[in-house]
């Protein structure tokens, strides 16, 4: 995979905020040396955030981010700060761009507040510094630039880089559970939302990890699986699936070799899983008119039998017997409010990097709103949730009686 083919969600994400006419734009511009964003002396020129993935040395692939003034009016003004506040949600680092000749006002001062709210390293850039009549020094937090002259920009990229937080012990996938040699099964329909010619992200990802922990993947279909194992001749170490084929993959799998899912797995690695166990018992106690969310963080084009909307909505009345209040969302559109809602089900979030999916779990925890995930809710009503997350003993022993 190159840098061009990194997936979002793993790429650092790096947004310029600041008030219109600051120079977000033309700054934006400098530091990728493209002309990513319109530039215009008109204020409000960006009226969405724009998203720009690449390689910016000496950080590798990331994805630039250009919002709109946190200093818009009006009720669509109102919109763009909103979603200006959504896109804080996913900011690794947050660079605040000043206009030099006016200085730090309330409008910054909110951001760095938030900044700080959301424990996102920061820097402020103290942009058209061409336009001083004399040159400032600037402490350790902030720079002074000129996107007009390039003056300071690769400083400037250094330092971003600087804040950047690059963890190389990150938890893998999956490679951290299997050793060299090991023979690792996934079952993997054809999932139709997937762009004609290829698998689904998580399928893709676990792949990548379970090759470069130098062990074996072999890819079945669902209904493959059975006949694959007979004929293996050798017992796998880990059979990893599809949530909506949990049931029959179960099945087909004999007792003694460990079972999960792509979805578990995914939540582990996005740091939800405890969450998401934990959870997942609120659907025992849904009653008649309770409110669901159902919560995905793509999207990917709708099928006649989505597991979002359709699957997961079907099985939750079936096992409830309940008369529920289903909703759903997508994108980047995740209520801030939620305490109308009894239980939140998100999607394995692989589109979402891992601060989006931890700020929405955050929400929920903090709101008192229980909240699980796909792959754990689909064990759980398909009554093989202890065995899905056998492989993780801690779970285990703190959640035997879910």
């Amino acid at each position: 995979m190159g840098l061009n083919d990194t997936p979002s969600a793993n790429r650092i994400h790096i947004g310029f905020f600041g008030r219109r006419n600051a120079g977000k734009s033309s700054l934006v511009n400098a530091v990728t040396s493209q002309e990513l964003s319109v530039v215009s002396d008109i204020k409000g020129t960006t009226t969405d955030p724009v998203y720009k993935s690449m390689e910016l040395l000496p950080l590798g692939p990331v994805m630039i981010i250009d919002t709109p003034g946190f200093d818009d009016e009006g009720p669509l003004g109102e919109l763009r700060i909103k979603k200006t506040k959504q896109v804080l949600n996913k900011t690794d680092v947050a660079v605040l761009v000043v206009d030099a000749s006016e200085g730090i006002k309330e409008c910054d001062n909110n951001l760095i507040s938030l900044f700080k709210e959301k424990n996102i390293n920061y820097i402020v850039v103290l942009n058209k510094s061409d336009l001083l009549e004399c040159d400032f020094v600037a402490d350790e937090n902030s720079i002074y630039v000129s996107a007009a002259t390039r003056n300071n920009v690769q400083e400037l990229k250094e330092k971003i880089g600087k804040l950047a937080k690059t963890d190389d012990t990150k938890l893998k996938i999956v490679g951290d559970l299997i050793n060299p040699s090991d023979f690792i099964v996934l079952v993997t329909p054809i999932d139709k939302a997937a762009p004609k010619g290829r698998l689904i992200l998580p399928q893709q990802q676990t792949i990548r990890d379970i090759l470069e922990a130098d062990a074996t993947a072999i890819v079945v279909k669902e209904y493959e699986l059975r006949e694959m194992l007979e004929n293996l001749g050798k017992k796998p170490s880990l059979v990893i699936t599809d949530s909506q084929v949990f049931a029959k993959v179960s099945a087909d799998t004999p007792t003694d070799i460990p079972l999960t899912s792509f979805s578990i797995l995914m939540a582990r690695y996005k740091g939800f899983l405890e969450t998401a166990v934990k959870g997942v018992a609120a659907i025992a106690k849904l009653r008649d008119g309770d409110r669901v969310l159902i919560s995905e963080g793509c999207t990917h084009h709708r099928q006649c039998d989505d597991i979002g909307r359709v699957k997961i909505p079907r099985w939750l009345k079936q096992y409830t017997d309940k008369q529920l209040n289903i909703e759903t969302s997508s994108g980047t559109e995740f209520p801030e409010d939620l305490l109308p809602y009894s239980l939140i089900i998100h999607c394995g979030g692989c589109m979402l990097n891992d601060r989006e999916v931890k700020y929405r779990m955050k929400c929920a925890v903090d709101q008192n709103v229980p909240i699980t995930n796909y792959g754990t809710a689909i064990a759980y009503m398909q009554g093989i949730l202890k065995r899905s997350i056998g492989i993780f003993p801690h779970l285990l022993e703190e959640f035997e009686d879910v």
